[in-house]
């Protein structure tokens, strides 16, 4: 199992039940056919539709052990997208409050078979489009906790980088290592033709990557998701190797 030591399980489901709440704000007053700049061919009213959905394979995949063939993916005739979402929240913090994070529970992830990864994937999920819409509404971006923060600089690395682009059968087109820094954290992230790794790794060890990317834990994690710009963090060392790496999470998170 993933060691989750970055921030505390009880807060995830806290972070669900308030982006869920800034997400259905965002439903009531953002026009539902603004475009979303971060999801291409998204508009709000898609994305918030989006979201509700995950809730409910996520929900409906707990319940039954495996990946649901079916499960509400729209809203009902007497349901407007803001209630589809907060239905589809509710019912997912329901469960993963009534289950401890080391119950097993089937994933996506071989590594980490248990609630805990649903608890933060879940976390992450709602976050990172609470970002989208805020920035689809034209408003400054809201606060992310640092620990949050950083628990997703873990994610995208070692789930997402280092396992969900096997899965897709995608991996590098040269060799490359690229150290990321961040809050006192340090991931080692390699890519090459067949492969694709990440770990968190030492100071020593960051230092002999080829590659280094450094900046405060939000800028780190949201550039990593895509949300913000090249220049956003600080660049240093092969940067083939660190377009390879963002090039290759574009992939994975797509």
């Amino acid at each position: 199992m993933w060691a989750h030591d970055l921030v505390d399980p009880g807060r995830l489901l806290d972070v669900i039940a308030t982006e869920g709440e800034s997400l259905s704000e965002l439903a009531r007053t953002t026009a539902p056919e603004a475009p979303v700049p971060a999801c291409p061919g998204f508009t709000t009213d898609g994305l918030l539709r989006h979201v509700g959905s995950v809730c409910r394979v996520v929900t409906a995949r707990l319940a039954g052990g495996e990946p649901p063939a079916h499960w509400q993916r729209e809203p009902d005739a007497e349901q407007t997208t803001e209630e589809y979402l907060r239905t589809g929240l509710r019912e997912l913090h329901a469960r993963l409050v009534a289950h401890p994070p080391g119950e097993w529970a089937s994933t996506w992830s071989p590594e980490d078979e248990s609630y805990l990864f649903w608890r933060r994937r879940m976390a992450h999920e709602v976050t990172v489009h609470r970002v989208d819409l805020e920035e689809a509404a034209g408003r400054e971006r809201g606060h992310i906790g640092e620990d949050v923060a950083l628990d997703g600089v873990d994610e995208v690395l070692r789930v997402w980088f280092a396992h969900r682009l096997f899965q897709l059968g995608l991996s590098g087109t040269r060799e490359g290592s690229v150290a990321v820094r961040t809050g006192d954290h340090s991931w080692f992230a390699r890519a090459g033709p067949g492969e694709t790794h990440a770990w968190r790794c030492t100071e020593e060890e960051a230092d002999r990557a080829d590659a280094q990317v450094t900046g405060p834990p939000v800028v780190v994690y949201l550039w990593l998701w895509g949300r913000l710009p090249n220049g956003a963090v600080e660049q240093s060392g092969d940067f083939d190797a660190i377009a390879q790496l963002w090039a290759l999470l574009r992939l994975a998170t797509r």
